[in-house]
């Protein structure tokens, strides 16, 4: 597969993860872009890996995860920006009005996350990974990813519904 037809068809794929991890759009778009260029350039060596989308994914995160403007991580998000607007967000709601209050109240408390606490919970319930995979990709100890699941899940245990939705994901 060329570089070109890799990234035609993961591109959206690609968009859709770096938005839930950054939780703004212009800036996954900054992120996803920015990985892009640098996987081009690599291309060889990341097409003989076992999956390149999984090497490409990596990028994201790391990039993620060492972005400068952090600024922009904490930033409120406009009702546009929403997790119930992603194609392949996991879940739903009957109500469409009471998703979209329920989508905004999550971007906001993601927001008040660190970046490796929202990494790991997005890697843990949209990418679906367990402990040990969570730990490689993020550079820590699998008990270090624990305790970044649990920080992060107590600050966002403020919300009912979000508690709601982590244990109807934990029970599925």
């Amino acid at each position: 597969m060329t570089f070109e037809q890799f990234a035609v068809a993961r591109l959206p794929s690609l968009l859709r993860y770096a938005v839930v991890l950054t939780g703004d759009r212009d800036l996954a778009q900054d992120v996803v872009q920015e990985v892009l260029a640098r996987a081009q350039v690599k291309w060889r060596r990341i097409s003989d890996a076992d999956s390149p989308e999984a090497y490409v994914r990596r990028m994201v995160l790391n990039e993620y995860l060492s972005w400068r403007r952090s600024w922009a991580v904490r930033n409120v998000h406009a009702v546009g920006e929403r997790l119930v607007d992603i194609d392949d967000a996991r879940g739903g709601v009957n109500d469409p009005a009471q998703g979209v209050v329920e989508a905004d109240a999550l971007w906001n408390r993601l927001a008040t996350l660190g970046r490796k606490q929202r990494a790991v919970l997005v890697l843990r319930y949209y990418e679906q990974l367990d402990d040990e995979a969570i730990a490689d990709l993020v550079g820590c100890s699998p008990a270090t990813v624990r305790s970044h699941a649990s920080r992060a899940l107590k600050t966002l245990r403020l919300s009912p519904e979000f508690a709601h939705r982590i244990h109807a994901k934990e029970a599925s």
